[in-house]
């Protein structure tokens, strides 16, 4: 883990063997195209509503406002957006996804939420599980957060079994939540705070034990 000047954990480089989480560069807008239109199948039916074709909104030209707008969240401390890389076995980092911990609040409240998606070609390889606990134990360090939030479709069970199995709980139900492919959508609530994972030495060495059990 590497930490440089800033907001509250920000930026921040982390890492957990292969997988590394990083702020977005100006550079990565190919590979974002890539991976988001390669994965429209995957992703469209999850994601918020947003006017306009799928390869648009997910081209090279479109990354440079989604980079502004993250940049944006960042300085301000309103939020930490990763994108989730591999680190091939030669050195080199190949971008499969993207984290974010948003509508962060301090204060009295000191809470945010998070947000991920991961390239279907890496899926069930544990990268979004070991990146969402390497997110969550340096929002609970550095980053000053107490609680952390995922809401989740109920139909999304592939994303639900991530917060699962990492023993995030499920708080409430939430109908007509949010827009998403065309409709306002049910979304489960799972929470955590800081305290819940303190003991274990955080959610990144839970996450470590229970796959050492499952080998």
């Amino acid at each position: 883990m590497f930490l440089f000047g800033g907001v509250p954990g920000w930026p921040v480089v982390l890492t957990d063997g292969p997988v590394v989480l990083r702020p977005y560069r100006r550079s990565d807008a190919a590979a974002w195209s890539e991976v988001r239109r390669a994965n429209r199948a995957w992703l469209a039916p999850w994601e918020s509503s947003v006017p306009g074709r799928w390869d648009e909104m997910n081209s090279p030209a479109a990354f440079r406002y989604v980079h502004r707008d993250q940049r944006r969240s960042a300085r301000t401390g309103e939020g930490m957006p990763f994108a989730v890389c591999l680190r091939e076995p030669s050195g080199e980092e190949r971008l499969v996804g993207h984290l974010n911990i948003g509508n962060i609040v301090r204060r009295a409240f000191c809470s945010g939420y998070v947000g991920y998606w991961v390239d279907g070609r890496v899926a069930g390889r544990g990268v979004i599980p070991t990146a969402l606990a390497l997110a969550v134990d340096h929002a609970f360090g550095p980053g000053g957060l107490h609680r952390v939030e995922v809401n989740i479709r109920p139909e999304n069970k592939p994303s639900r079994r991530v917060v699962e199995k990492l023993g995030f709980r499920e708080e409430a139900y939430h109908p007509r939540y949010m827009h998403i492919d065309g409709a306002w959508r049910d979304h489960i609530g799972y929470a955590m705070t800081s305290e819940e994972v303190a003991a274990e030495g955080g959610l990144l060495a839970r996450w470590h034990r229970l796959r050492a059990a499952a080998e």
